[in-house]
């Protein structure tokens, strides 16, 4: 290891103080004094103050650390905020004797004033040798630190997964949010408009032949609408222009309200022309102001409907996806389970073609419902990723023999053959650094295989395919 700031003592401390000090040291509990004092004489003692950086992520690991005194925090410098490791006075770690570690995890800083010993670890095999119970103490805490890092990394892991998640649904559920707050706003000014132009259309005195007119023109505009061509907008200002033209002859002071809604609505001048045998100008005027206002209150319901419809629908597919309220062991729908998955991750499949193929009738199968969509999400993010959200992913789902088939293909560049038997590896990823903990496909194959699974691989450059197989007979599930 590569040490950095921590420094010999101004004053070295005598080796029976030190064996006395190893004493409070957890592992080494129960060490006589003669193995103690043999440890202080064969390492290093140092010191470090607070913020003091010990060591960089990635330097050469070459020295046990016994922390005597104060505490050490090792965190990755591109994996978050979350520490990888704490270490305390009373604790052993570092480079241990039979562990397989080369390079720092991450990078280590003093968080308060430190006193340490260190072993070199070419004193490891004499160490083994004079001290036989070492062996015992050092695998012991080498278990106890791979179970400890291995439940910060899956934390991290699952916290990254939720970040995502969170993400998505925040990007889906604000537009349909969006869309509704602005109509809202919308209707609430048109009703506004309206209930101040209530009293002039009263004092219009309308004849009942003209009121059945005016209805009858109405319904025909509603009924019968000629829009223009919306990839057309030459045609469409072309239209619009026409319209403004006439009500400013009428005259109509509010020409430039009225113009867009009826342009858009699809009304000719000849349809005003027929509206002006019916009413005078100022009524005339009136009637359109109404109309339109009507047409955008119209397009405001319609938008707040469409809205709150979907964000009702994101709402069961959460409640879908994540099984709320449910028995942790259920006779789950795969198909829906997958469309629930794809729907959480939609933000991201805009330039993405989804293709599906769903055997019709396909039984449920008794699973854990929730754990099987952390499944499908990990596989679908992962064909995502290397698709780099532009191309396609296909889902299909069928059975095969007595099993069900989940198969997900992407068009994306592959995995190279010399690392498609590493993926599943816990911490393996291909990713950058700060992208990915390389746990996502380690926890999918261990969800599979607690349903009594498997899952496979198989891919070449423009297509790569990962293969879920689950029992269907529920004695083999469980």
């Amino acid at each position: 290891m590569q040490t950095l700031t921590l420094k010999s003592p101004a004053h070295p401390t005598p080796a029976d103080v030190i064996a006395e000090a190893l004493d409070r040291v957890g592992p080494l509990h129960g060490l006589s004094l003669e193995d103690r004092l043999w440890i202080a004489r064969h390492g290093e003692e140092v010191v470090a103050d607070t913020g003091d950086i010990l060591f960089e992520e990635g330097t050469p690991a070459d020295r046990m650390i016994l922390i005597l005194k104060g505490e050490i925090h090792v965190r990755r410098q591109h994996g978050g905020p979350m520490e990888l490791f704490i270490g305390r006075a009373g604790q052993m770690t570092g480079l241990l004797p039979f562990s397989r570690m080369k390079l720092s995890g991450g990078q280590g800083f003093a968080v308060s004033p430190v006193w340490a010993f260190l072993i070199h670890k070419s004193v490891f095999p004499e160490m083994l040798q004079a001290i036989p119970s070492m062996s015992q103490r050092v695998v012991s805490t080498l278990l106890d630190r791979v179970r400890e890092v291995t439940r910060i990394e899956q934390q991290a892991e699952k916290l990254a997964a939720l970040g995502k998640l969170a993400g998505n649904l925040a990007h889906e559920l604000n537009n349909p949010a969006s869309a509704a707050q602005r109509s809202a706003s919308s209707l609430v000014a048109e009703l506004r408009a309206n209930r101040q132009n209530r009293f002039k259309l009263v004092n219009l005195c309308l004849s009942d032949e003209q009121i059945q007119a005016i209805q009858d023109w109405e319904q025909r505009i509603l009924s019968h609408r000629d829009p223009p061509d919306p990839h057309d907008a030459g045609a469409f200002i072309v239209r619009e222009e026409a319209l403004r033209n006439w009500l400013t002859a009428l005259p109509c002071d509010r020409s430039w309200e009225i113009a867009p809604q009826l342009a858009e609505q699809g009304v000719a001048v000849s349809d005003l022309d027929a509206l002006r045998q019916i009413l005078e100008p100022k009524e005339a005027c009136l009637a359109l102001q109404f109309f339109t206002r009507y047409l955008r209150s119209t397009q405001a319901v319609e938008t707040l409907l469409n809205s709150t419809a979907r964000i009702f629908d994101l709402i069961s597919a959460i409640k879908a996806y994540s099984f709320m309220d449910r028995a942790p062991i259920l006779e789950v729908d795969v198909p829906a389970g997958l469309d629930a998955t794809v729907q959480m991750l939609q933000s991201r499949m805009k330039n993405v073609q989804i293709e599906r193929d769903y055997e019709p009738g396909l039984p449920r199968i008794s699973a854990y419902g929730s754990e099987l969509n952390q499944v499908w999400t990990a596989l679908i993010e992962n064909a995502l990723d290397a698709l780099g959200n532009h191309g396609l992913l296909k889902l299909t789902c069928r059975l095969e023999a007595e099993m069900l088939l989940v198969e997900i293909w992407d068009t994306g560049p592959g995995i190279p053959p010399e690392l498609q038997d590493r993926i599943f590896e816990p911490f393996f990823t291909t990713k950058a650094p700060g992208q990915g903990l390389g746990l996502g496909l380690d926890n999918a194959m261990r969800i599979v295989r607690k349903h009594r699974g498997h899952l496979g691989v198989r891919s070449e450059p423009g297509s790569t395919c990962f293969r879920v197989r689950l029992p269907m007979d529920q004695l083999q599930a469980y």
